[in-house]
């Protein structure tokens, strides 16, 4: 081998299976998904731990499906590909909730949202804020450990805590979720967003995870109870439109 071959053979990326392309190439999504501004390909290929030609080779597949696109100065962000898969998502939970999440947002002045389970995590699925609100609160894809806040907890009440450590192994089925299956809903503060409250109710999908639908605020003059009966009621709605 000659010494140009050699030095040539050192900074060669190493082939990698069709298996690992794809992990990757989810990778770089979810840390543009991540970012609070665009990233360059050097960014980029630090936080994914790859060689800047692999992330550029990935970046280019990911730019023909538009589930990406570059600016002038060719840092990367989201593309409009990604709101086309996200459209898919739970779409039946989405068109069941979304009236619902309107109404409630409206009425309660209060920002609405749709939570599903992922793992380990909760994430927002799909959000509405009130009409006049001049600030958004919650992004849809927002994602905080399950074990935390009322949506979570919601989730955990719609099974038992035994059913919960059978799918959940390593994930503690918190107090809190056996008082939420009592009463129907569950409540917390200062877990998820500081200084932030929230409430929330199960929503059970037939075939599939429990989901939560919940409010968020970071103060209110509405009677606590009048706002859990609400969401109880909607996520029956819900419910029975999923059925």
């Amino acid at each position: 081998m000659t010494p140009n071959a050699g030095a040539a053979a050192e900074v060669a990326p190493a082939q990698t299976s069709p298996s690992q392309t794809l992990s990757r190439g989810i990778r770089a999504l979810e840390i543009l998904a991540e970012a609070d501004r665009p990233l360059t390909i050097a960014e980029l290929a630090e936080a994914m731990g790859v060689h800047r030609s692999v992330a550029y080779r990935i970046l280019r597949t990911l730019e023909d499906h538009s589930l990406l696109v570059r600016d002038d100065a060719g840092r990367v962000q989201p593309g409009p590909g990604l709101a086309v898969l996200a459209r898919g998502v739970s779409r039946n939970l989405q068109t069941a909730a979304l009236p619902e999440l309107t109404q409630l947002a409206n009425t309660l002045n209060m920002t609405a949202f749709v939570a599903v389970w992922d793992h380990q995590d909760c994430v927002t699925l799909v959000t509405v804020e009130p009409r006049h609100s001049a600030a958004t609160v919650l992004l849809p894809g927002s994602r905080h450990p399950i074990s935390t806040g009322a949506p979570g907890i919601a989730i955990q009440s719609a099974l038992s805590e035994h059913e919960w450590n059978q799918l959940a192994p390593g994930t503690p089925y918190r107090p809190e979720a056996a008082e939420a299956r009592r009463r129907g809903y569950s409540a917390s503060h200062d877990e998820v967003i500081a200084g932030v409250s929230s409430l929330a109710a199960p929503v059970r999908v037939p075939g599939g995870r429990p989901a939560a639908i919940a409010v968020v605020y970071i103060r209110s003059s509405q009677d606590p109870a009048e706002v859990a009966a609400a969401l109880t009621a909607s996520a029956a709605r819900i419910e029975g439109q999923l059925a």
